[in-house]
């Protein structure tokens, strides 16, 4: 079975397409939507608080977990009114799943990388909204992103 990718153009689009399917959960890519890979301690704070406010409108949303497989690490974990936050460093994406598996579901993974939050999304049976990627993308992030344009037709079903 093939997972729904859909693709948003930032995180206003994003958070507008993941209230429309209700998702409870929603799982975000640190970068670069939150903070950008060689951005400061102030702008990953900054980036975190910014997505906890357009995400905390949502009706549905119970969980937002932020989610890196580098070791950077917020300030502090903020807190929202009646909203689970979860950060996981280190996360490992796609291959460890276990700190996902007790979010309510429907869900939905944030992020720009087929390779790692889009096969995420499909292992959790979650929809992946892939972002569109911003100039200036390193060198890394650029090559998985090559990777995943060869596999999605087979992992992806394109929304209508």
């Amino acid at each position: 079975m093939r997972t729904i990718v859909e693709h948003a153009a930032g995180l206003a689009d994003a958070a507008r397409r993941a209230g429309e399917l209700s998702a409870r959960t929603l799982i975000f890519d640190i970068e670069p939507l939150v903070a950008y890979w060689n951005g400061t301690q102030e702008t990953l704070d900054e980036g975190i608080a910014r997505v906890l406010s357009e995400v905390a409108e949502l009706p549905t949303v119970e969980v937002v977990c932020f989610s890196t497989n580098s070791a950077r690490r917020p300030s502090a974990v903020p807190s929202t009114a009646g909203v689970q936050v979860v950060y996981l460093a280190s996360a490992a994406k796609p291959l460890r799943t276990t700190a996902y598996q007790r979010f309510p579901r429907p869900g939905a993974v944030i992020g720009d990388q087929v390779a790692t939050d889009g096969i995420l999304a499909r292992r959790l049976g979650y929809t992946f909204i892939q972002l569109d990627p911003p100039a200036g993308v390193p060198v890394g992030p650029r090559l998985m992103a090559a990777a995943g344009r060869l596999v999605q037709p087979l992992l992806f079903t394109e929304a209508d």
